[in-house]
C-alpha cells in the first residue's frame, strides 16, 4: 500500500512543481517584456546579456537570445549537477522564451521609474522565486556559481554578484548611460529580495540551543509552555563535563518569551539563537527568511 501511494504521490508532486515553474516563468516574462525592457532596464545574469543584445538589435528576439545563451549552462547543469535539475531548468528556460514571444503584442507600462523598479522588480522576483523554490533556475549564472563553488570554493552568491556587476557595467559602457545601469541595479535588488521572500516565506523560525545545569527543570517548563524540545548529550570542551544540550524551535514572536523563561530558571544559562530557512515535518513544510 505504501509503495502504491508513493507511486501516485511522486508524479503528482512533480506535476504540481512544473505548474508552479510555468507560472513563475510567465510572471518573469511579464516583468521583462511589459515593465523593464520598454523602460531600458535590464535584469542581471544571462537575461541581462540577452536584453543588451536585444536592445542593440531587436527586442523581439530577446527570448531567442536568452534561450541560445542558456544552452551551454543547461549542458553544464546536466554534467555537473543532476539530470532532474537540468530537465526543470530546460522547461523553465523554454517556457520563459515562449512567453516573451507570446507577450509581444501586449501593452507595456511606461510610467514613473520608481513604480517600474518596484513593480517590475517585485514581479520578476516572485516569478524567479517560484522557479527556484520548485527545483529549477532561470539563469545560467547560478549554474556557473554552483560549479565554481564546487571547484574553487567561492560562494554562489559571490560568483553571481560578480557576474551581475559585469553585466550592469557592460550595459552602462555600451549605452553610455549609467542612469539606466543604476536603475537596473536597483531593480535587481528588489527582485533579489522578493526571491528570498518567495523561497523562504514571511515567517521567521528560530532554532534555540540552550545549555544549562538545570536542564531537567528547563525541559519540563519549556514543554509545559507548549514548545517542542529535543535534547542531546554533549561534553564541555573546557570543563570536560557531561552536559545536556536543549534545542527548541520557535517563531520570532515566541523567542523573547522563551529566553525570559529560560533565564528565570537559570540566569547563567547559555543561549544560542540561529535563524532557520526551512523546517520540514513529513510533508508539512514551513519556510522562513534567513
Amino acid at each position: 500500500m505504501a509503495g502504491k501511494n508513493l507511486s501516485i504521490t511522486r508524479p503528482l508532486h512533480l506535476c504540481i512543481g512544473y505548474i508552479w515553474i510555468a507560472i513563475g516563468a510567465f510572471l518573469a516574462a511579464i516583468a521583462i517584456h511589459n515593465f523593464l525592457a520598454p523602460n531600458h532596464i535590464i535584469d542581471g545574469g544571462i537575461i541581462g546579456i540577452a536584453m543588451i543584445i536585444g536592445m542593440k538589435t531587436s527586442k523581439n528576439f530577446i527570448g531567442l537570445y536568452f534561450f541560445i545563451l542558456n544552452l551551454p549552462f543547461i549542458f553544464l547543469a546536466y554534467k555537473f549537477i543532476r539530470r532532474n535539475f537540468m530537465y526543470h531548468m530546460l522547461f523553465a528556460v523554454i517556457l520563459f522564451s515562449l512567453f516573451l514571444w507570446a507577450l509581444e503584442e501586449t501593452p507595456t507600462y511606461t510610467g514613473d521609474y520608481f513604480e517600474i523598479i518596484v513593480i517590475g522588480g517585485a514581479i520578476l522576483g516572485i516569478g524567479a522565486g517560484m522557479i527556484i523554490r520548485h527545483g529549477a533556475c532561470l539563469d545560467g549564472s547560478e549554474i556557473l556559481g554552483i560549479i565554481i563553488n564546487k571547484k574553487k570554493g567561492f560562494t554562489i552568491g559571490q560568483v553571481v554578484f560578480l557576474f551581475n556587476f559585469f553585466v550592469f557595467a557592460l550595459y552602462g559602457i555600451l549605452f553610455w548611460n549609467w542612469e539606466y545601469a543604476i536603475r537596473s541595479l536597483l531593480t535587481y535588488v528588489v527582485a533579489f529580495k522578493m526571491i528570498d521572500t518567495v523561497i523562504m516565506g514571511l515567517d521567521e523560525i528560530k532554532s534555540v540551543t540552550i545549555i544549562s545545569k538545570k536542564q531537567d527543570l528547563l525541559v519540563q517548563e519549556i514543554t509545559n509552555a507548549g514548545y517542542g524540545v529535543t535534547t542531546s548529550n554533549g561534553r564541555g570542551g573546557y570543563t570536560s563535563e557531561d552536559i545536556t544540550i536543549i534545542n527548541v524551535i520557535v517563531n520570532r514572536l515566541d523567542l523573547s518569551l522563551l529566553k525570559e523563561l529560560t533565564l528565570d530558571i537559570d540566569e547563567n544559562a547559555f543561549i544560542m539563537v540561529s535563524q532557520l530557512s526551512e523546517v520540514v515535518s513529513g510533508r508539512v513544510r514551513r519556510t522562513t527568511t534567513t
